[in-house]
């Protein structure tokens, strides 16, 4: 399945290779919650490679743009609050020219995995991440790549909500700071190796 840009509005800003889209909720509140794992590994690539991620308010996105293996690499975090995500990928779709839903990565939290670990994926459904709903909404397709990172489920009957707003501590805040770093190296193989490659490395348990 291809992407269409809706309407004829032309391309703007710098055309890109590869759109990566790191799920968080915006603000102090929220900084280092479980939930927002995926807007620290962009961070964490944007820092990598001397970027700094600006404001861009058409996109509804902090937004920056490195180059990986010559692969240029449109990096952003919506500025939306997580329910609420899919409104930046339109902006950023037109801005980028990007459209085969292969070459969109979405990077996010996931409940159904150990704290640390780190699955990618094509496609597939959303177990109840509203996140990815708002974002397969937007792009009427579920198609895009994933950087899953594991965080685990809540102990006992705990609330899942209250569980990913949360912030980890002790032996779990260090296995998803490192969770955060590998998922900005599997940002980079998909760039530099493609989505495959890089699923034949990163989804290998240790």
């Amino acid at each position: 399945m291809v992407l269409r840009r809706s309407g004829a509005a032309p391309r703007r800003g710098t055309p890109a290779d590869l759109l990566a889209v790191g799920l968080a909720n915006p603000g102090a509140e929220y900084a280092g919650t479980r939930h927002n794992v995926g807007g620290d590994a962009i961070e964490i690539a944007a820092a990598r490679h001397g970027a700094s991620l600006k404001t861009e308010p058409r996109q509804r996105a902090r937004l920056a743009e490195i180059s990986v293996a010559g692969t240029k690499v449109a990096i952003a975090v919506p500025t939306t609050f997580m329910n609420e995500s899919g409104a930046a990928l339109p902006p950023l779709l037109q801005r980028t020219g990007i459209e085969d839903p292969r070459s969109i990565v979405v990077i996010h939290d996931e409940l159904d995995l150990e704290p640390g670990r780190l699955q990618l994926k094509v496609g597939g459904g959303i177990a109840g991440h509203n996140g990815l709903r708002s974002i397969a909404s937007a792009l009427k397709t579920q198609d895009f790549c994933r950087i899953r990172i594991g965080i685990g489920r809540p102990p006992g009957r705990g609330a899942g909500a209250s569980f990913v707003l949360s912030r980890p501590r002790g032996d779990e805040a260090a296995l998803l700071a490192i969770a955060r770093e590998r998922a900005a190296d599997a940002l980079e193989a998909i760039a530099s190796d493609g989505i495959d490659a890089a699923m034949g490395t990163f989804n290998v348990r240790g």
